[in-house]
């Protein structure tokens, strides 16, 4: 159709940065056939430094600088990022305006090609591999006999080098792997109760610039999407929880209540406390909050 409205999108250069933005724009294409689309794919920091792990060279920001410049600029119209990657303080001027509706929001064990080969009677411990102290501190009680190894890099990347004997089983995030139609590499999910998520997991983010006309993204915007994540990024913005703090936290709606789970570590003392905490779905982010406070006396108290 000639005439259509030009929209440039910003994404993460990698496959499942990808395939997520474009099964937003497929959407939206579908509502909205007078919109054309075009991808603007870039690398970020945290796509570039690989050896290392976030909380070591700045946090989950990495992942969103490049983007959030070429958007300030003007050289794209609107992002798209996994809310789990994205701060918890939007730049003046540049607010998530749309959430989509939430994917499979567990995380999972994938092992070797060919399945699971570790034994107890090999003689060394059991290796898994992550990048997150999140999931590390919660799998430890899980597998007390495991030895967590840092891995770094795109989903892809992870599941060669697990493939080729660097690690016995990694943890990854389910909706990652069930959007690049790699389902089927699912070994074992993680049930909320063994390791909670991280906030805005299976969540994507569109992120624009502040007035603008962004109505046409209403077929993708959804509302309990935002209260649920509401909740989760508002518990952790009251523990000051960067992308790497051990701090997760999962809400989901069960009969026209909001259930949040959340984890905190106090990194000083080397305390954590985990629990839950209900109420109206209108009142998430002060739900978060109140959660926060409740864990943060817990893991004082020692209970």
């Amino acid at each position: 159709m000639e005439g259509r409205r030009v929209i440039r999108v910003g994404s993460r250069e990698s496959r499942l940065a990808v395939e997520q933005t474009m099964l937003l724009l497929r959407e939206i294409e579908e509502h909205h056939p007078e919109l054309r689309f075009e991808l603007v794919t870039m690398k970020t920091t945290g796509d570039i430094i690989l050896d290392r792990s976030l909380d070591k060279v700045g946090g989950k920001g990495l992942f969103v600088k490049e983007l959030d410049k070429a958007l300030r600029e003007k050289k794209i119209d609107f992002s798209v990022h996994s809310l789990k990657d994205m701060p918890m303080e939007q730049p003046e001027g540049m607010p998530i305006v749309a959430l989509s509706r939430r994917g499979e929001p567990r995380d999972v064990l994938v092992y070797p090609e060919g399945g699971k080969t570790w034994k107890p009677e090999d003689g060394r411990p059991f290796r898994i591999g992550t990048s997150s102290e999140r999931r590390r501190l919660q799998l430890k009680k899980l597998f007390p006999e495991a030895e967590f190894l840092l891995i770094r890099g795109n989903v892809l990347t992870r599941l060669r080098k697990l493939d080729e004997g660097g690690y016995d089983a990694i943890v990854l995030a389910a909706a990652g792997l069930i959007r690049l139609g790699l389902g089927t590499r699912i070994d074992t999910y993680l049930e909320p109760e063994q390791v909670i998520p991280a906030a805005g997991q299976a969540v994507l983010a569109v992120q624009g610039r502040t007035g603008e006309d962004y109505s046409y993204l209403d077929c993708i915007n959804d509302e309990e999407a935002w209260q649920t994540a509401g909740a989760e990024r508002s518990f952790v913005k009251k523990l000051n929880g960067g992308c790497s703090s051990p701090i997760a936290a999962y809400a989901e709606k069960k009969g026209g209540r909001l259930c949040l789970r959340g984890l905190f570590y106090d990194e000083e003392t080397g305390r954590h406390s985990a629990g839950c905490i209900q109420g109206r779905p209108e009142e998430a982010e002060k739900l978060g909050a109140d959660l926060a406070d409740m864990l943060r006396l817990k893991a004082a108290d020692g209970v």
